[in-house]
């Protein structure tokens, strides 16, 4: 009898692989993805769904912070001067052509004609003079960056727009500010902008897509835009769609519920590349992982005054092992990091600045501690002490958000502490540590209240949006660390100056120079973005920059976007990533047959004997 139920309960599991089979696969791991991502139903077959594990905190390019917000802002909204993908050289966008005058003071731009706002509006000229005079006039500190030196902004005609400036602007055709509708932004209070108004959908720019709806927590669904002057994007939809579990997301990538992901687990990596229809690939992207220090020097600080002496944050330069971090924390996908501006990136110019072996940090922990010692923060009795013989104790904290900065900051403790400090190490939402380091006194005054944390930093191609997160200007800002080096913010001002780039380079090293020796930020890392997409049933994938760079989390030109595109086998019907969850179904039901023959066989060969 006991053979018999066996046997019936394997009948059973046919049973119900063949209605799978039968019923075309019903199952595609479509009500696993709706538990874990509560992603939308398809708006058609050429709908592009994409997963990350970090949505953005604001539509509104004057608030926005979160890295997602940028990959959004490039599809819906236009810059004047682009980005191709390929080499990151700039190419047309809003502006088809442009000059200067001889020092580099007046620009002049001419426009595309009859572009479109995706409301109907015409774009005119007025348009990009309102959205640079708005940041101009109102000191909106996000797009400062770009607006520098700029006086005025001249609306010639309805195609042409001049800029004046102060001095020469030398990083002018690198400006990434979204050009915005006068007819919506100039009803928004400047107030608001920088501080409420949330953007919501429909967003009206002149991009390729359109956001047009944004469940927080959930999705943001983007459709294509008609009337694009550019080339005509191939998918009709893009869905980006939140994970709250990277696993989960790694799961529908496989069975095709997703094209596309980045911030893919790294215990997952090698294996969604085996995947026949999936191509996984650690991009190198233009940033880095960062130890920031609450370096402000202001009455209101909150932070441990230790970490405004810049011999206090040298010596722990000597307590970080970078490789072990690159290796432990994210599982070798990421380069041991040293400057501001990321090595092994640009494939013209170098901006980066390798810091020479003979001043190079390395891991040392017994120097470190002589450091320590020799700065006036001596050892009692295993205690490390400050200039008035307390304990040092310093508060370090790690996103969320982020398991591999959350390993980081273990590793730093435990080697911290070997120097005799009491490190209290926590774990925070990024709100939470936002709203630490945004702390502001009842009275405005900006009140830092962090001591030690673990940040991401990205920067566009040109040096000077990662360079200016030091200056002062931005403390209270896009600064994280409320450093202040009078020779830098100089030195910040002649490198944007500067036309020629062999001496506007030596300038960005020489700055680059200065935060390695004062050490606000240890730099840690320079990561690859770990991503997976399925290039069996879609084609026309664009890595930015080309063979070393990203598909997914692409944030300064929309190339990728636009030119993705089902295969003409998916289009026709077929599909790799269904044919692939196919063939382990039918190789599962072959097993479970040859199983069943198998114990009758030996059910009746056992009867027999």
């Amino acid at each position: 009898m006991g053979r018999l139920n066996k046997a019936c309960g394997l009948c059973g599991i046919i049973a119900t692989l063949a209605l799978l089979l039968c019923g075309g696969l019903a199952w595609d791991g479509s009500s696993a993805a709706a538990a874990s991502s509560a992603s939308p139903s398809p708006a058609s077959g050429n709908t592009l769904h994409i997963g990350w594990t970090m949505e953005p905190d604001n539509l509104n390019p004057f608030i926005g912070w979160q890295v997602s917000n940028w990959v959004v802002w490039q599809l819906n909204y236009d810059t004047l001067v682009g980005l191709r993908a390929g080499d990151l050289q700039p190419v047309p966008r809003l502006a088809v052509s442009w000059s200067h005058s001889p020092d580099g003071t007046v620009w002049t731009f001419n426009l595309r004609h009859g572009v479109k706002w995706q409301d109907g509006v015409a774009f005119t000229s007025r348009d990009v003079a309102f959205t640079y005079d708005y940041i101009i006039k109102n000191k909106i500190s996000l797009g400062a960056v770009y607006t520098e030196s700029i006086i005025r902004v001249v609306p010639v005609n309805d195609s042409t727009v001049k800029f004046v400036c102060s001095k020469p602007k030398a990083n002018m055709l690198n400006s990434l500010v979204p050009i915005l509708p006068q007819h919506i932004w100039s009803k928004v209070s400047p107030t608001a902008a920088v501080k409420s108004f949330q953007n919501p959908p429909p967003l009206i720019g002149t991009g390729a897509f359109q956001v047009v709806k944004w469940v927080k927590g959930s999705y943001i669904e983007l459709k294509v835009n008609k009337t694009y002057w550019g080339p005509k994007p191939k998918v009709d939809d893009i869905i980006f769609e939140l994970y709250q579990n990277s696993d989960s997301m790694a799961s529908d990538l496989k069975t095709g519920v997703l094209q596309g992901a980045w911030d893919v687990p790294s215990a997952q990596f090698g294996q969604l590349g085996q995947q026949p229809h999936l191509t996984a690939i650690a991009a190198a992207i233009n940033g880095f992982y960062s130890l920031d220090m609450n370096c402000y020097a202001g009455k209101t600080s909150l932070g441990n005054p230790v970490l405004r002496d810049p011999a206090f944050r040298t010596a722990l330069q000597w307590a970080v092992d970078k490789h072990r971090i690159a290796d432990l924390a994210y599982f070798g996908h990421a380069d041991p990091g040293s400057t501001l501006v990321r090595a092994n990136y640009y494939q013209g110019l170098d901006w980066h600045w390798q810091p020479p072996a003979d001043i190079s940090y390395g891991f040392d922990l017994a120097k470190a501690g002589q450091l320590l010692t020799q700065a006036g923060y001596p050892l009692k009795g295993g205690v490390r002490v400050d200039h008035q013989g307390k304990p040092i104790t310093l508060r370090l904290w790690a996103p969320a958000s982020n398991v591999g900065q959350q390993t980081t900051g273990k590793l730093l403790t435990g080697w911290f502490r070997a120097l005799g400090l009491k490190i209290e190490f926590q774990v925070l939402d990024d709100g939470a540590i936002s709203a630490r380091t945004y702390n502001y006194t009842a009275s405005g005054a900006y009140a830092p209240d962090f001591d030690m944390q673990l940040l991401y930093a990205f920067g566009d191609p040109d040096p000077t949006w990662m360079l200016s997160l030091y200056t002062t200007s931005q403390i209270g800002s896009w600064s994280s660390t409320g450093w202040s080096n009078a020779a830098y913010d100089r030195l910040q001002s002649q490198q944007q100056t500067t036309l020629d780039e062999q001496r506007r380079r030596d300038l960005v090293w020489r700055m680059q120079q200065l935060v390695y020796a004062q050490s606000p930020s240890i730099v840690l890392v320079y990561p690859s973005y770990l991503e997976a997409y399925n290039s069996g049933d879609w084609g026309g994938w664009i890595r930015s920059p080309e063979k070393i760079g990203d598909v997914i989390f692409n944030t300064s030109n929309p190339d990728n976007y636009i030119s993705v595109h089902r295969s003409a086998a998916a289009q026709s019907g077929g599909s790799s990533s269904t044919s692939w969850v196919v063939a382990v179904a039918v190789a599962v039901l072959v097993a479970v047959v040859i199983l069943v023959v198998a114990l009758r066989r030996r059910g009746r060969a056992t009867e027999e004997a």
